[in-house]
């Protein structure tokens, strides 16, 4: 299945402009796919993404660094995939300022929804950081009336079980950006995640 197709596709009927919009741009087998890591925001250089054809995007620095140091051999996004690992945002477009707005987040919500539509036999969804956390949240609220993730911080929750059905939610921190490889806390805790996620998975 072509992703990146499909998300336009999800884009037009929503309305959403998708001439910037940054999808993933990966051909896939839905069964296939277990977890579902969602990121922040894509880059502002397209080149950077974690699906770019770049030698080595800068995303795809830090995510694979992050991986290498939970003892998982991946050397590329599609070596991520092949696990059965799909990689995304709860934003489609950079952010312009510090933050993101929440009416962004609402915004991009259709097409997040529509990928987690698309794993019949997801286990995990990993939240890589508060955009991902609020945009998970939103979500399901409104389908079930209340929120998955407290709004507490990371370090405080991270250790508790959650569940939306039968699919683990780990609610973790971002996996982009050269400053989570020298925050040591962040990127133990992060590749900590990893490896819980993984042995769920294998398991």
């Amino acid at each position: 299945m072509d992703i990146k197709s499909y998300l336009t596709a999800i884009a037009g009927d929503n309305h959403i402009d998708y001439d910037a919009l940054q999808f993933p741009d990966c051909d896939i087998d839905p069964n296939r796919i277990k977890v579902v890591m969602i990121s922040e925001v894509p880059p502002i250089n397209s080149d950077d993404y974690f699906y770019s054809k770049k030698i080595q995007p800068d995303y795809m620095r830090s995510t694979l660094a992050l991986f290498k140091k939970a003892n998982v051999n991946v050397k590329s996004m599609q070596d991520i995939l092949d696990l059965g690992i799909y990689i995304t945002t709860a934003v489609k477009i950079p952010k312009t300022g510090y933050t993101v707005a929440p009416d962004l987040i609402r915004a991009h919500l259709p097409l997040l929804e529509a990928e987690l539509a698309l794993f019949p036999n997801l286990k995990v969804i990993m939240l890589m950081g508060d955009v991902a956390k609020k945009a998970v949240n939103i979500i399901a609220k409104a389908r079930q009336k209340k929120s998955i993730i407290p709004t507490e911080s990371t370090y405080k929750i991270r250790n508790n079980e959650y569940y939306w059905g039968n699919v683990r939610v780990f609610p973790s921190y971002i996996i982009t950006g050269g400053n989570i490889l020298i925050e040591k806390s962040k990127c133990e805790m992060v590749a900590d995640d990893i490896k819980r996620m993984m042995a769920l998975v294998n398991a």
